[in-house]
């Protein structure tokens, strides 16, 4: 009986083990995060955070919309279902008390979602030219620009770039290929290869770039984007995926371009954006950036023809 007993606590802590598995850390953290503001929100009315029940969900997204957005209502939802999921609990998010607060929530707020800028051609430029001008050693002009150019070029994901090790690295006669261990939708580590291939114009070609880089740092192995100690000293150490922001915030300024609404993420939606500029389909774009669906890629297309398709180009006055 004992040995029935330890067995099934092995099995249940195994299962519990490849519930949490089955999420990115940083996914993992997100729902953590936004639970704890669901618990403190329980806590000050004296209601249970885990379990809870619909009514008590209804109440919270009630409060939520006061002050936040339907992306972040989304998001907490999401994660308080998860946490039960992950804890063994039933929770259901698809009870009518809880889908139809959150249709009357959409009609009242919109579901319009501003997002983040995109980095454009010429921001591309103007930050390239501005590192060129900043008075710093050469080696970190070099990593800086890499950074932006390689980012921009893949239409990476900020974490999918600092992920990036040498050995995920192939230059061939075409360009560079560029083998993606994991992104945010392969959670299963299945890969992806992209290929960034060299631009006519060497200052702001990713691939030109990059091989300076690794000549300059004589990285052979490892974290192709490391920090620096103090000085111009690489350590081993990768950087971070919120130095990515950072440095495009900085570069932008310096530039004298208004930054505030600028992320990460702005260097993947400006691929998207400046690739449906000069033609290219929803498919090739979605093979190079790993889009599952077509719903964020349709938009990034819309929003780069906006004038080119606009019915005014029509009319003559």
């Amino acid at each position: 009986m004992n040995e029935l007993t330890t067995e099934l606590k092995s099995l249940h802590e195994a299962t519990l083990n490849n519930l949490k598995s089955s999420k990115a850390k940083n996914t993992l953290r997100a729902y953590k995060s936004d639970f704890r503001d669901f618990e403190t929100f329980c806590s000050k009315h004296s209601f249970n955070s885990l379990p809870t029940e619909p009514k008590i969900i209804s109440l919270y997204l009630t409060k939520l919309s006061k002050n936040s957005k339907i992306s972040t209502i989304k998001r907490r939802l999401v994660s308080i279902s998860m946490v039960h999921k992950l804890k063994g609990h039933y929770l259901d998010i698809k009870h009518p008390v809880v889908v139809e607060n959150l249709m009357g929530i959409k009609r009242i707020k919109g579901s319009f979602q501003k997002g983040k800028k995109p980095i454009l051609i010429s921001h591309l430029k103007s930050i390239i030219n501005i590192i060129d001008e900043f008075k710093i050693d050469e080696i970190k002009k070099l990593r800086d620009k890499s950074i932006i150019l390689v980012g921009f070029g893949g239409g990476f994901r900020r974490t999918e770039l600092i992920s990036i090790d040498h050995e995920d690295l192939e230059f061939v006669s075409e360009g560079l290929k560029i083998r993606i261990q994991r992104s945010k939708t392969d959670q299963f580590g299945e890969g992806m290869i992209k290929g960034i291939p060299y631009f006519t114009n060497e200052i702001y070609c990713p691939v030109i770039n990059l091989q300076k880089w690794l000549e300059i740092s004589k990285i052979k192995s490892g974290p192709i984007f490391r920090r620096f100690s103090k000085g111009s000293s690489i350590t081993n150490n990768r950087l971070t995926d919120q130095s990515v922001v950072l440095l495009i915030k900085k570069y932008l300024n310096l530039a004298g371009i208004e930054n505030t609404n600028f992320s990460g993420h702005s260097l993947r939606s400006g691929f998207a954006t400046v690739a449906a500029e000069f033609g290219a389909d929803e498919r090739s774009i979605m093979a190079m950036t790993g889009h599952k669906t077509t719903q964020m890629v349709r938009r990034y297309i819309r929003e780069a023809n906006i004038f080119k398709n606009n019915a005014l180009n029509k009319v003559k006055i």
